[in-house]
């Protein structure tokens, strides 16, 4: 069966990592969360006071791009690869509402998207590989076997990041994270670099109403109809 690369592009919180993770898996595919690259980043610059509600050091942040690394590491007890930054896991500390705030202004700075889709090609370059992300379809594989565009209502996927949080810990109303929603919607989709769009030849996925497991039969089908 020849290796293909998986484009799985879409909203915020519409279970892209999920699916990714699992068809990886299924597959015997490297899986790459290219959100969590961009939540490292936003990370680096929250720790650094580089980003607030009132300010934006963005000049200074692209300076300081040399110095932030992001890697992943296998873990084994979970089944999938968590992110590292400069050496220190913070894969729990990048999946805060803190974080998800100021993403989607860090991930309009050009100079960010470049060197990260540098680093995410390198990683598809021998193909067998699911990646998903906000223009991997666009932009980081434009050319990949097979493109998927996921969506929901902006209510169901704030509802399951509301309880996602919830079982973190987090204390935090349900209309703060729909907010959160419609506005990384707004930004992601109107930024002037690599915007949020389906990618030429995409195959739409509604899961509003679907469960995890009718979503990965159906891209399991078509990952089977190519290869």
């Amino acid at each position: 069966m020849n290796k293909i690369v998986i484009a799985i592009d879409g909203f915020s919180s519409t279970g892209k990592s999920t699916i990714a993770k699992q068809l990886a898996k299924q597959l015997n595919y490297i899986y790459v969360d290219t959100g969590a690259m961009y939540r490292a980043v936003t990370y680096f610059a929250l720790e650094n006071n580089l980003i607030g509600e009132d300010f934006f050091h963005s000049e200074t942040l692209i300076k300081k791009l040399d110095d932030i690394h992001i890697t992943f590491k296998f873990n084994e007890a979970l089944g999938f690869a968590e992110v590292y930054l400069n050496g220190e896991h913070i894969e729990k500390e990048i999946r805060t509402l803190r974080v998800s705030q100021y993403v989607s202004p860090v991930a309009t700075i050009s100079e960010v998207r470049q060197k990260l889709v540098e680093q995410q090609q390198l990683m598809g370059k021998d193909k067998g590989i699911v990646m998903d992300g906000r223009d991997i379809g666009t932009v980081v594989f434009p050319d990949a076997e097979l493109k998927i565009f996921m969506t929901a209502s902006a209510k169901t996927r704030a509802q399951r990041r509301y309880k996602e949080l919830l079982e973190r810990g987090h204390n935090l109303s349900y209309e703060d994270v729909l907010e959160n929603v419609t506005t990384r919607d707004r930004i992601d989709s109107t930024r002037k670099d690599s915007p949020l769009v389906k990618a030429e030849g995409a195959i739409e996925i509604d899961n509003s109403d679907l469960t995890i497991e009718e979503q990965l039969d159906s891209i399991i089908k078509l990952v089977n109809a190519i290869t």
